[in-house]
């Protein structure tokens, strides 16, 4: 009579294997997680809601991320009345959430400017932002050498900055253009050396052409969430 043949033991090489799924899962999950720390970013508060609709992901997907976020120190919720309902909590960055954005080696270049300011004094800082204005201006000027319009101009500067680290992008506003930048990766330095501001408006208007008009209308240092330029035709 023949042996019957037992069943083979599974043995760990047999048991399936989940371990490609558990990282897409993670894969998953960091890329919502940066996508909702930057469209906080760019966009201001938002309701976990309106973030899972922007996202394309369930209101407790976001919720979930938000509340992991906030753990971590880089979120923070404001509760706001609604009605005789709950109130619903509005989401916002923390200054703490500065650093999983671009800071552009800000230690370093706030130790430059003090040292250039300690050895040449207020005169040689100037120079030193000077001559950081004019490398920008001809890089920049570079760039938007091909541009014939002026909505061509500060789509090509937008570009340019957020090479740079700097979030920006360019929207139309009736008949003038915004130019707005949702971090500053120099936002360190920019506080040690206010001229540096001061030289970077200087430079968006010299690059954007004698027929652009360009103003400050929120500024990171003086306490909104982003930097926005208007620029007005003529």
């Amino acid at each position: 009579m023949d042996e019957v043949d037992k069943p083979k033991k599974r043995g760990k090489t047999d048991k399936p294997k989940r371990k490609g799924k558990n990282a897409a899962s993670g894969t998953e999950a960091g890329a919502t997680r940066a996508a909702v720390l930057d469209m906080l970013k760019r966009e201001g508060e938002r309701t976990a809601a309106e973030i899972g609709t922007a996202l394309g992901v369930t209101s407790m997907a976001a919720r979930l991320q938000l509340y992991a976020l906030e753990e971590e120190g880089l979120v923070h919720a404001r509760s706001e009345p609604q009605g005789r309902g709950r109130p619903q909590k509005i989401w916002s960055l923390t200054e703490a959430s500065s650093r999983v954005f671009p800071d552009a080696h800000q230690s370093l270049a706030v130790e430059m400017i003090q040292s250039v300011e300690e050895l040449f004094g207020a005169e040689g800082l100037a120079k030193f932002v000077k001559k950081h204005g004019d490398m920008q201006r001809k890089a920049y000027g570079e760039k938007l050498s091909k541009a014939k319009t002026l909505g061509e101009r500060v789509k090509g500067l937008a570009k340019a900055r957020s090479d740079e680290g700097y979030m920006a992008e360019a929207k139309k506003d009736g008949r003038d253009w915004l130019l707005i930048e949702n971090h500053c990766p120099i936002c360190s330095a920019a506080k040690a050396c206010t001229g540096l501001c001061a030289g970077e408006l200087k430079v968006f208007s010299d690059v954007l052409g004698k027929d652009a008009k360009v103003t400050r209308e929120e500024h990171i240092l003086a306490g909104a969430r982003r930097c926005a330029y208007r620029v007005t035709s003529g």
